[in-house]
């Protein structure tokens, strides 16, 4: 007698879909409508699904998501600002004016582009990693979107912390290229009592 085949569960869920996920959750608790222990809870019952039907029962009790904004401008395109680091890596801070485009450059050593006080007259920055070994981080503003779908490494972990979709409150960052050894965190800067 043949054991019956297991029920399937529908279309695995991509790293995008548990992002969206995981941005309606966070625009939930700033409206007050879960907690930040709800938050927690669900999160991580959002980041370890496999399955699409793993995302609705988080989202089973919140509304759906609101309008659609506005088109989002393309990519930047023309002559990108090159930044190459050395072995002492490489650091960007303070007040400075952030290209439409940025290609950084690294054989070793770790880079760091803070635009949390920089001038972004772009909508759209598309920052491109050409990175041997070494790991980058990327302080975004808050409000400020990212998409790294476009990002490769090797060996090591690409993480962002901030929401994928385009939204009204700040400028869109889209990395791409590839880190062959090391990581990739891309996050907004660190609130009291909450970590993004």
């Amino acid at each position: 007698m043949s054991t019956p085949s297991p029920e399937p569960r529908g279309l695995r869920c991509s790293d995008a879909d548990r992002a969206r996920a995981a941005d309606r959750l966070q625009q939930a608790m700033a409206e007050g409508r879960i907690t930040v222990t709800e938050l927690d809870e669900r999160l991580a019952v959002v980041w370890g699904a496999r399955y699409e039907a793993d995302l609705l029962p988080p989202l089973a009790d919140l509304p759906g998501p609101g309008p659609v904004g506005p088109p989002v401008p393309a990519v930047p395109t023309g002559r990108a600002t090159v930044l190459r680091a050395g072995i002492s890596g490489l650091k960007r801070t303070g007040t400075w004016t952030v290209p439409a485009r940025l290609r950084v450059q690294s054989m070793l050593g770790s880079v760091l582009l803070d635009f949390c006080r920089a001038e972004i007259p772009h909508p759209v920055i598309e920052v491109e990693l050409e990175m041997a070994a070494g790991s980058a981080k990327l302080l975004v503003p808050k409000g400020a979107t990212a998409n790294v779908d476009d990002l490769v490494t090797a060996l090591g972990n690409i993480t962002s912390r901030v929401p994928v979709q385009p939204g009204p409150r700040g400028p869109h960052f889209v990395v791409r290229g590839r880190c062959g050894f090391g990581s990739v965190l891309v996050r907004s800067p660190y609130r009291f009592g909450h970590f993004f």
